[in-house]
């Protein structure tokens, strides 16, 4: 259609055509300006790694599990102990304590040793998913010997499946020694058959030791379903409240997904104040947490 000239239109319809030329334009703004922010996400389920209040659980485990309920925690993770695994409590007593407690316990660590059938055997009683290994046995720091220590873990992480379980291992930071270049965690992943052995990453210990969490969520997506969530003094190597150190985070939740993280549990070994205090300073930093 040939254009017209509006100069020569009648006023009426001049009018009409700057009127609808503004509305367009408005039209193009009101989605901008009407569309509400993302809301923020807050963190939910906060968990526990109940070393956290080792002490407090080998001196009265239930009024010690009550405390840790009573500051909101909704999620567990067991420790072996001199006691055993569940701090002299039975399978059953400490899951139906849970129970009761509005809690459940998620994952307990164990050694992989002669009681391992029977580690194996609580843990389907409790009704826990995860069990973990956070120790490699000692025959040095060598790649052959991660390799060795992968091809275990996957005989392992089949037993555990066949009995309703996921097997897993927990870092410190020993395992970003390198041998001849070579990082040893790298040869766990890499050894490691994923559908067998979940990888617990204690976020702490990865940024002690000097190497980048988010460049193993980039490098390896989908490896990480559990997570030790502690904030850490990079130059003394120990944990402290969270706000306190070197670590990040709200950046880390916010690569949650690209993780795999299905659960995470506070830990912190060390204190500033009573581990009961350190703990709800803790949980209150991370329950006000927007990201």
């Amino acid at each position: 259609m040939r254009k017209q000239n509006q100069r020569f239109l009648p006023s009426g319809r001049r009018n009409f055509l700057k009127t609808s030329a503004f509305l367009a334009a408005g039209a193009l703004l009101i989605p901008k300006l009407g569309r509400s922010a993302t809301p923020a996400t807050r963190v939910k389920d906060i968990g526990i790694q109940l070393y956290t209040v080792r002490t407090e659980m080998l001196a009265d485990p239930v009024g010690t599990l009550k405390k840790v309920a009573g500051v909101g925690f909704k999620e567990l993770e067991s420790a072996r102990s001199d006691k055993g695994n569940y701090y002299g409590l039975k399978p059953k007593e400490i899951r139906k304590i849970c129970d009761d407690l509005g809690m459940r316990l998620r994952s307990g660590h164990i050694h992989v040793d002669n009681d391992w059938q029977k580690s194996l055997e609580e843990a389907t009683e409790t009704g826990q998913n995860y069990i973990i290994s956070a120790v490699l046995p000692s025959k040095g720091q060598t790649a052959d010997h991660y390799k060795e220590s992968a091809e275990a873990f996957n005989k392992l992480g089949e037993e555990c499946k066949k009995a309703g379980l996921h097997f897993g291992y927990h870092n410190h930071d020993s395992e970003f020694a390198a041998d001849n270049g070579t990082v040893l965690y790298d040869v766990l992943l890499k050894y490691t058959d994923p559908s067998l052995v979940t990888m617990e990453m204690d976020l702490g210990w990865v940024v002690a030791a000097g190497h980048d969490p988010f460049q193993y969520f980039n490098q390896y997506p989908g490896r990480f379903p559990l997570w030790h969530l502690k904030d850490m003094d990079k130059v003394q190597r120990r944990s402290v409240e969270f706000g306190q150190g070197k670590v990040d985070i709200k950046g880390l939740l916010q690569h949650a997904k690209q993780a795999g993280m299905k659960h995470f549990f506070l830990e912190q070994e060390e204190y500033a104040h009573s581990a009961f205090e350190s703990i709800q300073l803790d949980y209150d930093y991370l329950a006000k947490l927007n990201y």
